[in-house]
């Protein structure tokens, strides 16, 4: 009998002692590769964008810079944008900070060379820990998409659509690449910011319009905090 009775209090300790809920994992994590085609240290990093772009929960963008220009080549797939946002990334400081080729930022936050796997790898499984909101996204009549952003806490973050090619094979016609040909992985051709996010539950549609960039044949959303902040949650739409 005082077995029997005691059991309820048992139950009751265990519950009062029971862990709060987890906050949701933020998946995937994004990466952003700074590389230029007049780079010669740069194919092995675009390389392993490649090899990461075929795995689950990972964003990858290419983001071609185009301060190498002025050495023999122009690159075909240079944005002024990327380098503008490449020396914003570089102006908050950190480990790996910099404006150099080739450079992968992670979430926007933790900086590597492009080419070191193995630290790239573990940026990302540190960003995968950390908690964020979660995303969802539905085709709309117009061939648009409506963006579902969920976390039960306030918060603050640009919603950025990303119309990306996913592939581009580029034969480099001289500079330090000259004569190689060389497969870039979704590659950035335009961005546009479609919302505010401010935490909490939330719903923006993207206009048919934005999901029609010529060339494009992949996006991405990012929520950004700032205009050159934190990544803090990315997804192919």
């Amino acid at each position: 009998m005082r077995l029997i009775a005691f059991v309820p209090a048992l139950l009751a300790l265990s519950a009062e002692a029971a862990p709060p809920a987890q906050p949701v994992k933020m998946t995937p994590v994004a990466v952003e590769l700074f590389t230029s085609q007049g780079c010669s240290s740069c194919p092995p990093a675009d390389a392993l964008i490649e090899k990461l772009s075929k795995e689950p929960n990972i964003v990858v963008l290419t983001r071609a810079v185009t301060y190498w220009d002025n050495l023999g080549w122009k690159d075909t797939l240079g944005r002024e944008a990327n380098t503008a946002l490449q020396r914003s990334y570089a102006a908050r400081g950190g480990e790996g900070s910099g404006v150099y080729t080739p450079q992968a930022m992670v979430q926007g936050e933790a900086a590597a060379v492009g080419s070191s796997e193995a630290k790239l790898r573990r940026l990302i499984a540190a960003e995968k820990q950390k908690p964020g909101p979660a995303i969802a996204a539905r085709a709309t009549a117009d061939g648009g998409r409506a963006i579902m952003i969920d976390q039960p806490v306030k918060a603050g973050a640009s919603v950025l659509v990303v119309a990306l090619k996913s592939e581009a094979v580029v034969r480099i016609g001289a500079g330090e690449n000259g004569g190689r040909v060389v497969r870039y992985t979704n590659v950035v051709l335009a961005e546009t910011e479609v919302g505010r996010w401010q935490g909490g539950s939330a719903t923006i549609t993207v206009p048919g319009r934005i999901m029609k960039q010529p060339g494009a044949d992949r996006y991405a959303v990012l929520l950004r905090e700032g205009a050159a902040g934190r990544i803090v949650a990315a997804r192919y739409i």
